[in-house]
């Protein structure tokens, strides 16, 4: 059952007029989607997801009318907008990572808990899958995949694993590759392949990315007054929504010794810099307790 993480504290930074304009860049189960539709009256939600399956299933419970579905990557939003003739948005929500449907769906090969084929791909139409990268990417391109996605400190031991016994087939296949590398202490510490999955799977969907060009896709669209909420679940992706909203929203330091400081012009501000689930949330919803939630408001048009 996917439950949707901070959801009353992202609809509550994303500060919702009931005419504005809104992207949900992550549809998904369309948990945040139906609280947002909820306080538009005259105003217009623009969702976004790669899997067919979520935007199927959107069509059979939501009210469409205040709606525009969109079956493509969120590195899109200008394109779909431009199309929509819609110029400005009064905020954007990004729920990022894999939501549980897809880790839950045997035949999709997200999760090390199932054997399946070797797919992970969120949209299904796309050719590159996890079969491509495991197979076909050179040792190297692999390692660094490892450690730069997931920072996999037996990288590589397992890509060693996994060359030699090419082709690797299915999610099973892949898990014994890189059990072998782990030595016997480190088996105890969870669960071995959680890193590797998640490298590979960033790697297939073009993670980090379609992240960075949607961010500033979508703070490039933002009118004034206009919020850009992120909800991120492991430290890489953070790392990048942090160091992008730093850039827009934190003034440089000044050495006061230099005798004529050089001001940055800053057009956003702070309104979470790392909001955390509560506790409550954390115990009866274990896929929260990596949450952070970070959200920028436009105060400036650019100039």
């Amino acid at each position: 059952m996917h439950i949707s993480v901070l959801k009353k504290e992202s609809i509550e930074a994303l500060d919702i007029k009931e005419a504005g304009v809104y992207i949900d860049a992550t549809l998904g189960r369309a948990g945040h989607t139906q609280e947002i539709l909820k306080q538009l009256d005259t105003g217009k939600l623009m969702a976004f997801d790669k899997d067919l399956d979520a935007i199927n299933y959107a069509k059979e419970i939501l009210n469409l009318n205040k709606m525009i579905l969109i079956h493509d990557s969120f590195s899109m939003i200008e394109k779909h907008l431009d199309e929509n003739e819609i110029d400005k948005i009064d905020g954007a929500l990004f729920d990022l990572g894999v939501s549980s449907p897809q880790f839950d769906q045997q035949d999709r090969g997200f999760s090390y808990r199932y054997d399946n084929a070797l797919d992970m791909r969120m949209d299904q139409t796309q050719a590159l899958s996890a079969y491509e990268v495991v197979n076909t990417y050179e040792p190297e391109h692999l390692e660094r995949i490892l450690k730069n996605y997931a920072d996999e400190r037996y990288a590589k031991g397992i890509v060693r694993n996994i060359v030699e016994n090419r082709p690797v087939m299915t999610t099973f296949e892949l898990v014994e590759c890189i059990k072998k590398a782990y030595p016997n202490y480190a088996l105890r510490k969870g669960h071995p392949a959680k890193k590797t999955f998640q490298a590979i799977r960033m790697e297939v969907n073009n993670e980090l990315g379609d992240i960075e060009s949607a961010l500033v896709q979508a703070k490039n669209r933002l009118k004034v007054g206009g919020r850009l909420v992120v909800i991120t679940f492991h430290s890489i992706e953070d790392r990048l929504v942090k160091n992008l909203m730093n850039e827009w929203a934190t003034p440089e330091k000044v050495d006061p010794r230099i005798p004529v400081p050089i001001e940055k012009n800053i057009n956003f501000k702070w309104i979470h810099k790392a909001l955390k689930p509560s506790k409550d949330e954390i115990e009866s919803n274990n896929r929260a307790h990596s949450a952070i939630l970070r959200c920028i408001e436009r105060t400036h048009e650019d100039g």
